[in-house]
């Protein structure tokens, strides 16, 4: 048995790893040493009680819109496949309109609610809207309604991007319609879907900065507090993307651990359908 040969580097490419390496060593140096970063008053908000605060609450807002996005979504997943032409242009509607409209402008339109219909419900049973559209519910229907339709789209995608042949197969083993979907269907469909559930997850992540401009207390709108009253902005807007940069990172990792275990059970799947195509 050969060794395996070790892949030829030229000259240039070795130059080329020392010239990046250099700028990036010369350019960390710089801010790293650049007094007006105020790297003190980084540190001291860090941690910051408010800062602190606010980190939570943009958990909150991504863990409740991606929950919800995905549920709905799969809804209107289902309803574009649907034999039903009322049902997939209704779905086909709702995507179409909120995929082609702004997320801020569809923020600022569900926090302005109250003034389009003061009252929501029916004769005998009207809430007022005033007092339901707080900034954190406005917050988390805007950002939930326009992640359902991208996740409609992404789990559509994942239904056909399996072989109609493991269908048939599924169904001539005696199989209801059913289980097809989530013992063959969907398992296999995650191995699609999970990545870009998890791009979607850390996109939302960044996407809810976008509530600020509404008052929600999230880390954005908390940094912006504190930069109002001290105005170091260039510290402050530091601190808030350390955060977001470490947030990102703990969900990529979370990402890249959840497609493994998919990969590994869609591998045992497919070779199950395999077998029953053979036989």
């Amino acid at each position: 048995m050969t060794a395996l040969r070790k892949p030829y580097r030229s000259r240039w490419e070795y130059a080329g790893w020392a010239a990046a390496v250099s700028f990036s060593a010369l350019l960390l140096l710089s801010v790293v040493t650049n007094p007006n970063f105020h790297w003190e008053i980084v540190g001291e908000y860090l941690t910051a009680a408010i800062i602190i605060e606010g980190v939570w609450m943009t958990l909150v807002l991504t863990a409740v819109s991606i929950v919800f996005g995905v549920l709905f979504g799969a809804i209107l997943a289902v309803m574009l496949r649907s034999p039903s032409s009322i049902l997939s242009r209704l779905a086909l509607s709702y995507v179409w309109f909120f995929r082609g409209t702004p997320l801020l402008v569809q923020l600022i339109f569900w926090f302005n609610l109250a003034a389009l219909y003061p009252t929501i419900g029916f004769p005998g049973f009207e809430i007022n809207a005033t007092h339901l559209i707080t900034p954190f519910f406005a917050a988390a229907i805007g950002l939930t309604t326009n992640e359902a339709a991208y996740m409609a789209e992404i789990i559509r995608g994942g239904f056909e991007s399996i072989n109609r042949g493991q269908t048939e197969a599924a169904s001539s083993l005696g199989l209801r319609p059913r289980h097809v979907t989530f013992r063959i269907l969907l398992p296999q469909a995650m191995k699609v879907i999970v990545p870009v559930i998890g791009n979607q997850t850390i996109a939302m992540l960044k996407n809810s900065s976008l509530v600020s401009v509404l008052g929600v207390s999230e880390l954005l709108h908390s940094a912006e507090i504190i930069y109002g009253t001290n105005y170091q902005t260039i510290p402050l807007l530091i601190v808030a993307s350390i955060w977001y940069l470490a947030m990102s990172t703990v969900l990529s990792v979370a990402q890249h651990a959840v497609e493994k275990v998919y990969g590994r059970s869609t591998n045992r799947i497919a070779t199950v359908a395999q077998v029953s195509n053979g036989a």
